[in-house]
């Protein structure tokens, strides 16, 4: 199926064609989630060892970046994570939509998929760790406005989903360094997480901020989580493209050297089209 056909795939056609990509998204986004409260509960909650053998909260924030960071770069490294893209974040997806790289309706299948799959992440650790995500300490994991206020929140997290969004996009269409994007997202994880954190409570991500927000019931300033990663990628999109003269991106995917199925725009990798005879129809014309 060339670009020209997927664009032209309805709601249900999508669905039909593409659910293993969505279900793979929301399969690693509740695997996200769910590691995201562990070892959040591990490093935080006053009843873990850790919790007392790392005092220092900058050692504690950095350990539990690393733990996020790996998981992040492994997920996208997995067979799942090759085929869906392991975007594991809507605003992600949104701007690969807003370059042209994602179609609509994978675009709303994948954020459904998102959030869902963030939320039961959350609900899981909370069931599997009795309760322990609920400690004041932990707040599932929850990403909150810090001391600075709602602004210094808000600009933080434009710049860093700026970031983010920028790393992906020069590092994949760079023919030496695009295998190394999963491992460039991890690391600035880690760094974020270690040194951010104290500003927004570090998310880039919406649905990342919902799957804690909804099992919390911690909706304050749930806005900006919303909004600001979005605008920060966006913009990230638009500096991508003046940079390049308007040359988009080769493709949606963070990984896209392996040979797995590729349902964006560049690839044929996708499934065959409704009509059998289409192609046929096309080598006669």
């Amino acid at each position: 199926m060339t670009g020209e056909q997927n664009s032209r795939l309805n709601a249900a056609e999508s669905l039909r064609l593409h659910w293993p990509e969505y279900g793979m998204e929301f399969v690693e986004m509740g695997v996200y989630l769910f590691s995201t409260c562990t070892f959040a509960t591990l490093l935080q909650h006053p009843a873990s060892p850790l919790r007392h053998y790392l005092a220092n909260s900058l050692v504690r924030r950095a350990f539990f970046g690393l733990s996020i960071g790996a998981t992040i770069a492994a997920l996208v490294l997995t067979p799942w994570g090759r085929q869906s893209g392991g975007h594991l974040n809507p605003a992600i997806t949104f701007t690969f939509y807003r370059l042209g790289k994602v179609q609509l309706w994978d675009a709303i299948f994948y954020g459904v998929a998102q959030f869902s799959g963030a939320t039961l992440g959350v609900v899981l650790a909370a069931l599997l760790l009795l309760g322990a995500p609920a400690h004041p300490t932990i707040h599932f994991a929850a990403t909150l406005p810090g001391r600075y206020g709602l602004a210094t929140a808000f600009l933080a997290e434009i710049a860093i989903s700026c970031a983010l969004m920028l790393t992906v996009l020069f590092s994949t269409n760079h023919d030496a360094l695009s295998r190394y994007t999963p491992y460039f997202v991890g690391t600035l994880y880690v760094i974020f997480i270690t040194l951010e954190t104290p500003l927004s409570g570090m998310s880039m991500n919406p649905a990342r901020t919902f799957g804690s927000a909804f099992r919390g019931r911690y909706w304050h300033a749930l806005w900006i989580y919303f909004l600001a990663p979005t605008l920060g990628m966006l913009l990230a999109a638009e500096l991508f493209l003046w940079a390049r003269a308007g040359v988009g991106p080769y493709c949606a995917k963070l990984h896209h050297a392996n040979d797995k199925r590729c349902i964006f725009c560049h690839d044929t990798r996708t499934p065959e089209p409704k009509n059998p005879n289409a192609e046929i129809e096309e080598i006669h014309t």
